[in-house]
């Protein structure tokens, strides 16, 4: 099997290297390769790549993930986020290959206490959700053998998180305020490449599961309760912090004012997912704890 990575350099990117080995050849690009074209800014570029090296799958671990910048930058953000994707899925279709693409609870407007189901109906707050619901729509319409992923929180140990940003502050400042009104669940970015090749297997053998599935570790927090857990699992580990877990004050999204809205609900039901693939998905602190423990004893 010869799998295309696109996005090598993130966190998802980064981790997909790592489970797809095992499954056939990897070819993995990012923005700036310069043998094959892996720019998302170059649709043409992109096609191009695809028929020069007829991947079985193509794998997709690109996106423009800065929310805020992205309500200053319409084009360019729907051009990465939908346009692209479109493009890798209109050559999958060409080419009968398999595509697998990474989307957000932020398609969803948040409302609500609920996990959102795969058929619940969209409504983005930001032009990041709006331009990553319409890449799922775009794939969906091309017809191509697909899996989307929509997830949430995701992390990783290499580059920068939330659990590192947390960490840095506690130590630098003397109080931290966190938002206390945004539940989802921390994902890791090695669970999502972890259950992304064992989806992969049952595509290839089974087609009738192409489709959307929501993909998040279980059990829920808040962004407060996230840091708490962080800084806690810091603090046993002997890190020397000016603020405790307990010292972190609980603050509601409206004391942040950023150019765009984020949702207050990120809860994503996974049971067609687990259903589907057979799979069991741990808690969120677990990874987490994982993430933390790596990044610890550098």
């Amino acid at each position: 099997m010869k799998i295309l990575i696109f996005g090598k350099g993130g966190q998802v990117g980064w981790e997909l290297q790592r489970s797809l080995a095992p499954l056939g050849e990897l070819i993995a690009l990012d923005h700036d390769s310069t043998e094959l074209c892996g720019d998302f800014t170059n649709l043409d570029g992109l096609a191009q790549t695809i028929r020069n090296v007829k991947p079985d799958v193509i794998v997709n671990a690109a996106a423009h993930t800065a929310v805020d910048k992205a309500e200053s930058e319409p084009d360019l953000v729907r051009t990465i986020n939908a346009l692209a994707p479109s493009a890798l899925a209109q050559e999958a279709k060409r080419i009968n290959a398999s595509l697998i693409h990474y989307s957000t609870d932020y398609v969803f407007d948040g409302s609500g206490e609920k996990p959102w189901v795969e058929t619940d109906k969209t409504s983005p707050l930001n032009a990041y959700g709006a331009t990553k619901q319409e890449g799922e729509q775009l794939i969906q319409q091309s017809g191509c053998r697909h899996i989307i992923f929509r997830t949430s929180w995701v992390y990783g140990a290499r580059g920068g998180n939330f659990a590192k940003t947390m960490l840095k502050l506690a130590q630098e400042r003397d109080n931290l305020k966190v938002i206390n009104d945004q539940i989802g669940a921390p994902t890791g970015a090695d669970l999502l490449a972890d259950i992304t090749a064992h989806a992969i297997k049952k595509l290839q053998q089974s087609p009738e599961v192409s489709g959307l599935y929501h993909l998040v570790a279980a059990g829920e927090t808040s962004w407060h309760g996230y840091a708490s857990y962080v800084l806690d699992f810091a603090q046993r580990a002997g890190v020397a912090l000016k603020v405790s877990p307990a010292g972190i004050v609980p603050v509601p999204t409206s004391a942040f004012q950023t150019p765009a809205k984020r949702p207050h609900n990120s809860r994503l039901n996974t049971e067609k997912l687990k259903s589907t693939f057979g799979l069991h998905l741990p808690e969120w602190q677990s990874g987490v704890s994982r993430m933390l423990t790596e990044i610890l004893d550098k």
